[in-house]
C-alpha cells in the first residue's frame, strides 16, 4: 500500500502512480483546509458583491452570460453534473480513475477553487475507503476533463449538497489526462530502461563489437541522452570478454552498432516529456483563476494541455526507431549467417526443430503494432465550434496519454520476446562470458524462461516475464 498526503504544490510522477497502483490511505497535508476556506470566502465575497463571474454567479457555455442566484446554486450544480456526465466506452483501468482522483484532489488542495475543505475531504476519504466509481473511457478533447470528471465526481461525493460555485471546478480542469500522461510516461521511462538493458543482453547475444559503446563517442557528441546511453551500456558491458576478444565483425549491423544514439534521443525526448509532466502536476488549470491579492476572478485558459501532447506525441516519436531496432537485432539473432550460431538458435542435437524460428512472427507484428502508435495527434485541431463559438479547439491529450501507454504495454511484449532470444544465443555461446551485470540479468530472465531443449516448442506463456520486465527486471 502507498499512503500519499496531497498539498498541492509536491505531488510527482513516481509518487502519483505508487498511489494509483498500490492504493492506501489519502490524506490532505496540514494548511490545506485553511487555504481552501480562505479562498472560498473569497468566492463568496466576490457573488455578494455581484461580479459576473463564470461558473460561480453566471452560466457555463453557451450560457455564460445568463445569471445563477445563490438559491439555485444546488439545482444548478447537481444539473451541471448530470448533464456533463455523458462519457461513452467501456471504463477506464482503476489505476487511471485513481491517479486522477488523486490530481483532482491537489488541484483543489492548492486552494485556488471555489470548493470548500469538506467537499475535497469527502472526496479523500471515499477515495481510500471503497470502491471507484465506474468512469467511461471516451468524450474528451484534451480542453478539460468534463465528461470523466462528472463521473468520477457524481460517484465521490454521491448525496453531497454543493453550494454556488463549487460544480465547475470539480469538473472543468485536466485531471484524468494529466494521471493518464504521468503514467504513460512512467511506463515509457520503465521500457526505455529496459530496452537499454536488453540492447546490451543483444550485443552480447550477437558478440558485436563495443567500440561503439565507448564513452569517448559522447565526448565527441555531446548530447545529454547519448551520453546517459552510452554511459548505460559501459555499465552493463563492464567485464564482459567482448572487450578481450578480436570482434567478429570491424562494423556490426547498425542496429547494434547505433543502440546509444536511439536510446539516448529517446532518453531526451523522455526527460523534456517528464519534465513537462511533472509541472502540469502542480499546476493550476481551472478556469476562472483565483486571484485574492488583486480582488479579482481571472478568466483564463489553463485547462488547455498542448503542451503535455505535444510531450506524448515526441515521447512515441522517440521510442517507435528504439522499437524498431529491438525487432531488428532480434530477429538477426535467429540467422545462422548472421550469428554464427544454429538457426532458430535451436539448441544443439536437435534434428529437425524449429527453436525460435516460429516467435519471428508475432515479434514483427507486435513491432509494428506498437511502431504504428507513434502518429502525431497534438496537431488534430479542427473545428470543434460549441456553445456559441467559444469552444473551438482540441488537444487530444488524452489519446496521446492512450496511445503512449499502449505503445509501451506492447513495447513490453517485445522486449519479452528478445530477451528469449537474446538469453538462448548468450546459452549457446557460454554465459560465462557474461560480466557481473549482465550476468545477474541473464539470470533473472532463466528463472522465469527455461532454454530450450532439443524437441522443446518455444514458450507460449511470456506473462510472468513481460511483468518481471514492467518491474525492472533488466533495468
Amino acid at each position: 500500500m502507498a499512503d500519499i498526503v496531497l498539498s498541492g504544490s509536491d505531488l510527482d510522477i513516481d509518487a502519483l502512480v505508487r498511489a494509483a497502483r498500490e492504493p492506501g490511505r489519502v490524506e490532505l497535508a496540514p494548511g490545506v483546509a485553511e487555504r481552501m476556506a480562505a479562498n472560498r470566502a473569497f468566492a463568496e465575497r466576490i457573488a455578494v458583491r455581484g461580479d459576473g463571474v463564470y461558473g460561480l454567479t453566471r452560466g457555463v457555455g453557451a450560457r455564460k452570460e445568463r445569471g445563477v442566484a445563490a438559491d439555485a446554486a444546488a439545482a444548478f450544480n447537481r444539473r451541471l453534473l448530470r448533464e456533463h456526465a455523458t462519457g461513452q466506452g467501456p471504463a477506464l483501468p482503476d489505476d487511471e480513475v485513481r491517479a486522477a482522483a488523486l490530481c483532482l484532489l491537489n488541484q483543489l488542495a492548492a486552494g485556488r477553487s471555489n470548493v470548500r475543505p469538506e467537499v475535497a475531504q469527502v472526496i479523500a476519504e471515499r477515495l481510500g475507503a471503497g470502491p471507484l466509481p465506474p468512469v467511461r473511457t471516451l468524450g474528451v478533447t484534451g480542453m478539460g476533463d468534463l465528461a470523466p470528471l462528472a463521473d468520477l465526481v457524481i460517484g465521490l461525493i454521491g448525496d453531497v449538497d454543493l453550494v454556488q460555485g463549487e460544480a465547475l471546478p470539480l469538473i472543468g480542469q485536466s485531471s484524468f489526462v494529466t494521471a493518464q500522461a504521468a503514467l504513460a510516461v512512467h511506463d515509457a521511462r520503465a521500457l526505455l530502461e529496459c530496452l537499454v538493458g536488453l540492447a546490451a543482453l543483444d550485443a552480447e547475444a550477437y558478440a558485436a563489437n563495443p567500440s561503439a559503446y565507448d564513452p569517448a563517442a559522447g565526448e565527441a557528441r555531446p548530447y545529454p541522452g547519448y551520453r546517459w546511453a552510452l554511459a548505460r551500456l559501459t555499465e552493463l558491458l563492464a567485464g564482459s570478454r567482448l572487450h578481450a576478444e578480436e570482434p567478429r565483425h570491424l562494423q556490426s549491423p547498425l542496429s547494434y552498432r547505433d543502440a546509444a544514439p536511439v536510446l539516448g534521443a529517446a532518453q531526451d525526448a523522455l526527460a523534456w516529456a517528464e519534465a513537462q509532466v511533472a509541472i502540469e502536476l502542480n499546476a493550476h488549470q481551472q478556469n476562472p483563476l483565483a486571484l485574492p491579492e488583486r480582488d479579482l476572478m481571472l478568466p483564463v485558459a489553463n485547462f488547455d494541455l498542448q503542451v503535455v501532447a505535444v510531450a506524448l506525441d515526441l515521447v512515441r516519436i522517440a521510442l517507435a526507431p528504439c522499437l524498431t531496432m529491438q525487432v531488428e537485432r532480434s530477429i538477426k539473432l535467429l540467422q545462422a549467417s548472421e550469428t554464427g550460431l544454429t538457426t532458430g538458435l535451436e539448441p544443439p542435437g536437435d534434428l529437425g526443430g524449429h527453436g525460435y524460428s516460429e516467435m519471428a512472427w508475432p515479434l514483427q507484428g507486435i513491432g509494428a503494432e506498437a511502431r504504428l502508435l507513434h502518429q502525431p495527434v497534438s496537431a488534430e485541431v479542427g473545428s470543434a465550434t460549441q456553445a456559441e463559438g467559444i469552444e473551438d479547439r482540441m488537444t487530444m491529450a488524452h489519446l496521446g496519454a492512450r496511445r503512449t501507454r499502449e505503445m509501451a504495454a506492447l513495447g513490453f511484449r517485445v522486449a519479452a520476446i528478445g530477451a528469449v532470444f537474446a538469453c538462448q544465443a548468450i546459452d549457446l555461446r557460454g554465459a560465462d562470458r557474461l560480466g557481473p551485470a549482465l550476468a545477474e540479468r541473464h539470470a533473472r530472465v532463466r528463472a522465469l524462461v527455461p532454454g530450450l531443449d532439443p524437441g522443446d516448442p518455444p514458450p507460449n506463456d511470456l506473462e510472468p516475464l513481460i511483468g518481471a520486465l514492467r518491474a525492472g527486471l533488466l533495468a
